[in-house]
């Protein structure tokens, strides 16, 4: 007789500590967790939901702390089996808090991305029952099937990619995380198009969409080490046509982190919707600093709707340039930038401040100034200076433990792994320049004064549209909006973060273990 019950999959996505990006998270979401709760609805037995911690409005219950009320949920409708995305260390604690409730009620708890890859065991002892290694969709349906069948048992050891207890041992990966080395991947093109409809109580107003799995580039500070593959250019442009036809969306963040990976299968999906929606649609891609040389790709992404670049500068000073081999100084970067903004692109800058075994020959605060003077020139649209974060699964982490350079978790828990904290004793600088200087940088650049500029610009309109016309006039008007946002930003997150109490207690640490002052 066929038991007609059906099954829940929760797919949770934990929300970040307090942090100067929460409020962009509120507006969109991570595209993994929204295509594996896809799959898991495709099972004929499973519905599946999603619930963004850090998007969620109003209708989902929250405790006295204002965090997401899980007992709620489960009194409301229990969940069979829960999904935890787990790609950034700064959620980690919040994860391992939730797993830890719904394990007690006796839920499975599964795990995916990049922190629980790493470091599979860190999640397994943290109230996880299973980590997924690598593509998610798949897998995800096996456990499910399995945990339906048996559902007292825990055991799923023998489903490819899966990390689980076995007895008193733990099982380990079952085949590498790059396998799959095949450019073209019929395997992406027949995944189902991410079902946003399973968001709860969230206003998505950018989808994230993806082409382009993994990188070649291996950088140093990077933990992604997937072989680069690819769906087909026609694939991700009919996702955009449900997506446009029946969320009515217009916003679209591309996560490929390298276009260029298939740089030809790129330029056929912006011309597919360049020829079908001119520039009605608006777009944000992620984009190396060099494509500024290939003018044909360039005006391809204008006419396809392509507003805003985000672009790794890494660092504007010449001496660490060399050092990191990039093949090119600040002069070319400022050209550069310049075509970018010839073919009206909105520049988001990306950089790094005191990244580690450079030994620059500059002092802190003339880095400090050489950025701020490179920002200026540039003209950049709107800038994320970080400090260096090593990465689980990262070379520049392994570097840094192997020179006793790592703090210890103790003392510098995940959730600080955010760009915002320092996570290791820096080489050239004190701890208090490393911790402060990009902070004074981004608060430099998001001005209070910016709220002045946008009344004096709304005045001025008139004028500068017949001086400059309406794209010089509209690029500032907006940027000082932005700017504006970014200062009230920056400042409500200074009062909940004390950077000098940090900075303290990483020292009065570091003069209990003398091992760390000189390693």
């Amino acid at each position: 007789m066929k038991n007609n019950r059906r099954y829940l999959f929760r797919m949770i996505i934990p929300a970040m500590a307090d942090n100067v990006f929460n409020r962009i998270m509120k507006k969109t979401i991570a595209l993994g967790p929204v295509m594996v709760a896809t799959a898991a609805g495709e099972l004929p037995d499973w519905d599946a939901e999603i619930i963004h911690e850090a998007g969620s409005q109003k209708q989902i219950p929250r405790n006295a702390e204002g965090k997401i009320n899980h007992f709620a949920l489960q009194k409301e409708r229990p969940a069979d089996a829960i999904g935890l995305y787990c790609g950034i260390s700064s959620t980690m604690p919040r994860a391992w808090q939730i797993a830890k409730f719904y394990q007690k009620q006796r839920v499975l708890t599964v795990a995916g991305g990049l922190h629980s890859h790493y470091e599979p065991l860190e999640s397994l002892k943290n109230g996880i029952d299973a980590v997924i290694h690598g593509d998610g969709e798949e897998t995800i349906k096996k456990i499910l099937i399995y945990f339906q069948n048996f559902p007292k048992e825990r055991n799923f050891s023998k489903i490819q990619n899966v990390s689980c207890f076995e007895n008193e041992g733990v099982g380990f990966l079952k085949s590498d995380f790059t396998q799959n080395s095949q450019k073209y991947s019929a395997f992406l093109d027949n995944l189902p198009d991410s079902d946003f409809g399973l968001i709860r109580d969230c206003k998505i107003k950018t989808y994230p969409i993806g082409r382009i799995r993994g990188c070649g580039m291996r950088c140093e500070f990077c933990s992604v080490k997937e072989i680069a593959r690819w769906a087909s250019p026609e694939k991700l442009f009919e996702t955009i046509g449900r997506l446009v036809k029946v969320r009515k969306a217009k916003k679209f963040f591309l996560v490929d982190d390298r276009m260029e990976e298939d740089k030809k299968g790129s330029m056929r999906f912006f011309e597919l919707i360049s020829k079908r929606y001119g520039r009605k649609l608006d777009f944000t891609i992620q984009i190396r600093l060099e494509a500024a040389q290939d003018e044909e790709l360039l005006a391809l992404l204008q006419k396809a709707g392509v507003r805003r670049v985000c672009i790794g500068y890494e660092s504007p000073i010449d001496e660490e340039l060399k050092k990191m081999k990039k093949g090119y100084r600040s002069r070319e970067m400022l050209e550069w930038t310049k075509i970018y903004h010839r073919y009206d692109f909105l520049v988001h800058a990306m950089f790094i401040f005191g990244y580690p075994g450079i030994k620059s020959p500059l002092s802190a605060k003339e880095r400090l100034e050489r950025f701020k003077k490179f920002i200026f020139q540039s003209k950049v649209d709107s800038i994320q200076v970080l400090k260096p974060i090593p990465l689980v699964g990262s070379l520049l982490r392994e570097r840094l433990k192997s020179a006793n350079r790592l703090l210890p978790l103790v003392i510098v828990p995940w959730e600080k792994y955010d760009g915002n904290h320092i996570c290791f004793l820096p080489e050239d600088m004190s701890l208090k320049e490393l911790q402060e200087y990009p902070t004074q940088i981004m608060k430099w650049f998001y001005d209070s004064w910016s709220f002045w500029r946008i009344g004096l610009r709304t005045v001025a309109m008139p004028f500068v549209f017949l001086w400059r016309g309406w794209h010089f006039w509209h690029r500032g008007w907006w940027n000082d909006i932005v700017r504006f946002g970014g200062s009230r930003i920056f400042k409500k997150w200074k009062r909940q973060n004390n950077e000098i109490l940090y900075v303290k207690n990483i020292e009065d640490f570091l003069n209990k273990n003398l091992s760390f002052k000189n390693p």
